[in-house]
């Protein structure tokens, strides 16, 4: 997860990292024996979630991208990484669908909490109200 404050990814991706998450925790916890047949069977999601009460892959990235956007808004504007996030780049983009942006996701990740609206660089001033909202994102259950 080095660098996973950076990541812009798709909901495929976040799939594909909820499935090898899933994947490694049956690895590590087994399978389970049915109480009825007796038989071994694979555990389920929701027995995996039960199981391991921690927050899944997908709510680590999102908290750890949460707190390094406060970071980059307090930048200074003449730093490049301000720049990236808060200005509208030069050039032509290609035909197609936009790519994903970082600051895209940061919007989505609002909109999943509940927070539709709201301006996160504004919001990353107080800091206060910041942690309080990365706190909520950690404690997410995402389907």
């Amino acid at each position: 997860m080095y660098g996973c404050e950076i990541w812009s990814f798709t909901l495929k991706e976040k799939g594909r990292l909820t499935l090898f998450e899933n994947r490694v925790l049956r690895r590590i916890f087994g399978p389970k024996r049915d109480e009825v047949t007796g038989e071994w069977r694979k555990l389920r999601n929701e027995e995996l979630s039960d199981i391991y009460p921690y927050p899944n892959i997908v709510q680590m990235i999102k908290s750890r991208r949460m707190r390094w956007a406060d970071n980059a808004e307090s930048m200074l504007e003449r730093k490049g990484v301000y720049r990236v996030l808060v200005e509208k780049l030069d050039g032509k983009r290609p035909l197609g669908r936009p790519r994903c942006r970082w600051k895209d996701n940061i919007t989505e990740d609002f909109q999943e909490v509940g927070r539709r609206g709201i301006d996160w660089i504004d919001l990353a001033h107080d800091r206060d109200r910041w942690r309080a909202l990365v706190n909520v994102v950690m404690n997410f259950r995402v389907p």
